[in-house]
């Protein structure tokens, strides 16, 4: 018996360009972007000099009292993540009519986690010694501080995960919390992840890697996926979280369905600690592995989410490797990369740019990518350059997104998406 389709039921996201999953599709659209150049002392001697930063203070949607107990990156994750339940339309937790506690589930990520906190607990033990200590740092540090902060909150007994995968950990926590329905541990799981750090430590060791774009004086326009010219990617923060069910449960409590995992594909590069390969084949298996979990084909794609973080790289190898998976069908794929817009959030990306992929399907859209001003030769894919571009309604109707999520240490994911 075939499994039941895994559906999305709600989705959230908090990003530089918007405090909701609506916000930001629609500022996406328009063009909008999130980086601005820093003003920090500490900024001063970095070589890249700006980010992306979420503007919405969290508090106002989970209280101070909270919020003092969670590092900047679990704070995030709780926002969009009970935008993401209060959109799938579930009862507040408690509730007798709302989802039993044992069948509730969450798999929720950070690349990196509680540096933030890191930072802020040493500064406090070197000026005002160890006794003036934050007593709940330990568990603000962890790295499953979000994914334990989010299944506390929603009072999740089914299982609380946290997939730690880099750049690629929230695209992976979606694939995990899908596999967790198939296999009948839950009936509804809060998948997604966030990332929330834009501090002196993070910046300067990216910068030490040469991965920050150092356009200082045009933050706007610094993010250029395939461009020519890319120097580098813009740091962001944020966060994303989708609500994903069985069909039939779905179904039965009259939920409206706003896409279907259809399928997900993971994979390892074993090639360099930073670096991907270079030809694309480990970033090719995960998509032609999503395409086979899904039961479709290369032509069955009609837009792609693209990782592309606008390193000289990276961007390559990603193009090559949409190339290699989908062959002659990559020409009719529309290709688009939100960094160019939102930067790069590192371990929230992949669910935040998994509520975009999904938006895309819905609205029959594929969003530009801006600030490419000339497109790099090598890149032999349709990318969807400045305006958002209109996608054939049949085509999408019936078709696939893929969602496409690279980590260091060679993690590769891509999500499948369709409409239900």
């Amino acid at each position: 018996m075939a499994a039941e389709r895994i559906v999305v039921t709600g989705l959230g996201a908090l990003t530089p360009i918007g405090a909701t999953a609506a916000e930001s599709w629609q500022a996406l659209l328009l063009g909008a972007t999130g980086a601005v150049r820093l003003t920090e002392p500490w900024v001063a001697e970095i070589t890249s000099q700006i980010a992306a930063r979420v503007t919405v203070d969290p508090t106002q949607v989970i209280g101070r009292v909270t919020a003092r107990r969670l590092d900047r990156s679990a704070q995030l994750g709780l926002v969009a993540a009970l935008e993401a339940w209060r959109h799938a339309g579930l009862p507040k937790p408690g509730d007798p009519d709302g989802v039993p506690p044992e069948r509730l589930g969450v798999v929720f990520g950070a690349g990196i986690g509680g540096l933030t906190t890191v930072m802020e607990q040493h500064n406090i033990v070197r000026e005002r010694g160890p006794q003036r200590m934050n007593p709940l740092t330990v568990p603000m540090i962890m790295p499953n501080a979000p994914a334990a902060a989010v299944g506390l909150e929603l009072g999740a007994r089914a299982g609380v995960h946290a997939p730690v995968s880099a750049c690629a950990t929230s695209a992976e926590a979606i694939a995990m919390a899908a596999s967790m329905l198939n296999e009948g541990r839950a009936d509804v799981v809060v998948a997604g992840g966030t990332e929330a750090v834009i501090n002196e430590i993070a910046m300067a060791a990216f910068a030490a890697m040469r991965a920050l774009s150092t356009r200082n004086d045009d933050p706007g326009h610094a993010s250029r996926p395939y461009d020519i010219d890319r120097d580098g990617f813009v740091l962001g923060e944020g966060a994303g979280a989708l609500i994903l069910e069985r069909e039939g449960h779905a179904r039965a409590r009259g939920a409206v369905c706003y896409g279907v995992v259809a399928g997900w594909g993971m994979s390892a590069d074993a090639h360099h600690i930073a670096a991907p390969d270079p030809d694309g084949v480990g970033a090719a298996a995960a998509m032609t592995a999503a395409l086979r979990s899904a039961g479709a084909d290369p032509a069955d794609v009609v837009h792609v989410s693209a990782h592309a973080t606008s390193t000289p790289l990276g961007d390559l190898a990603e193009s090559r490797a949409i190339r290699r998976a989908l062959g002659a069908a990559a020409d009719s794929a529309a290709v688009s990369a939100p960094k160019s817009q939102i930067g790069h959030l590192l371990g929230g990306a992949g669910a935040v740019e998994a509520v975009l992929a999904l938006c895309a399907l819905r609205d029959c859209l594929a969003p530009g990518t801006r600030n490419i001003v000339t497109l790099d030769p090598a890149v032999d894919i349709d990318v969807v350059r400045g305006e958002a571009r209109e996608l054939s309604a049949t085509r999408t109707r019936s078709g696939l997104a893929l969602s496409n999520s690279f980590g260091f240490g060679g993690h590769n994911v891509s999500l499948a998406f369709s409409l239900a």
